[in-house]
């Protein structure tokens, strides 16, 4: 990049649906504040989503989660005039740029990355399929073909980068700098519980309150919330810490003088779960309630994803057209090719 070009970032998601709270805090919150310091390069993730669904009717679902997914981006502030939003298989240079890089890696290499098996644990997977064991090497041609110069993780999918990078040291020593090493950007990405309590928010196990549910629902949700256990009454004096309720009030309550007096009284026996859970349905509806109008607004404009989608999936291809060609010059894989 040039020296006075901004540092580019490459991250996304696969398609799943509607994102939920447990997305804005993991990763869609920092994104929006990355937009305005980095060149942002957002990937939909639609080919990743085959290595465990590839079901035809699994694929069929794939447009309108999509399109929910990019309604969510811009309703959380995702400002496509400044950040690239694009889908994967709208890049053919991706497939391209991974059956090479796929060539520089070894299999027990690729099989000691611990999520590969989780993944097809949690998939029901008898056995692994080829393209989930090259699933880090499909996410590396991700990140090399923009040219990434950042990758924002947690610390459980450092390993996913480092393959990266490996593969753009690998392919620089044998042919020529072309790609820059792309270095971790540690994100402090805490885990948000679903509500009830035991596992992380999941659209799958259905314990999730989603950034474009209405009022209603999100009030449901969160009277349905796990809390303490061993608190059958309302005198009893009730725990605070690891508490679902408490952990949402401290990330989505702006009234810390509020949730310190709730917190109080619930250590103390002197509140009941309804009142604390009546509160924090009300901070999350104030929070929640912004995103919901701009999601309706844009909703409300038939053309608007599309439009966004063709822009971003254009200026990837731009990009990844020159990085295909330094590619193919620096291997010397241009010989009979047409221009």
């Amino acid at each position: 990049m040039e020296a006075n070009a901004r540092r580019r970032i490459l991250t996304g998601d696969r398609p799943t649906g509607r994102l939920h709270l447990g997305h804005w805090v993991g990763s869609l919150s920092a994104r929006v504040r990355l937009q305005s310091e980095y060149d942002c390069f957002f990937i939909i993730a639609d080919l990743h989503a085959l290595t465990t669904r590839p079901e035809k009717d699994a694929i069929g679902e794939i447009p309108g989660h999509i399109r929910e997914m990019v309604l969510d981006y811009l309703a959380a502030g995702i400002d496509p005039e400044r950040s690239t939003i694009f889908v994967q298989s709208a890049v053919p240079e991706t497939s391209e740029l991974a059956l090479i890089l796929g060539m520089l890696v070894t299999l027990p290499r690729l099989e000691r990355i611990p999520s590969i098996k989780d993944m097809a644990e949690a998939a029901h997977l008898e056995a692994l399929p080829f393209g989930l064991v090259g699933y880090p090497v499909l996410q590396a041609a991700d990140i090399l073909l923009p040219r990434a110069d950042l990758v924002p993780v947690g610390k459980d999918n450092v390993p996913h980068v480092e393959v990266a990078r490996e593969l753009a040291r690998r392919f620089n020593y044998l042919y020529g700098d072309v790609f820059p090493e792309p270095d971790v950007l540690m994100a402090d990405v805490p885990t948000l519980p679903g509500i009830y309590g035991q596992q992380k928010m999941s659209k799958s196990l259905d314990n999730a309150i989603f950034l474009s549910d209405p009022a209603d629902v999100v009030r449901q949700r969160v009277m349905q919330m796990y809390t303490d256990p061993n608190r059958v009454r309302a005198d009893i004096p009730g725990t605070v810490e690891g508490n679902p309720v408490f952990i949402y009030h401290d990330l989505f309550n702006p009234d810390v003088d509020e949730v310190e007096d709730l917190k109080a009284r619930y250590r103390a026996g002197r509140v009941g779960d309804v009142e604390v859970k009546r509160k924090l349905a009300a901070a999350l509806n104030a929070f929640l309630e912004p995103m919901r109008e701009r999601r309706a607004r844009f909703a409300a404009m038939p053309h608007l994803v599309d439009e966004i989608l063709h822009e971003g999936n254009r200026r990837v291809r731009d990009v990844a057209r020159v990085t295909m060609a330094r590619v193919r010059d620096a291997m010397g894989l241009n010989y009979f090719r047409e221009a």
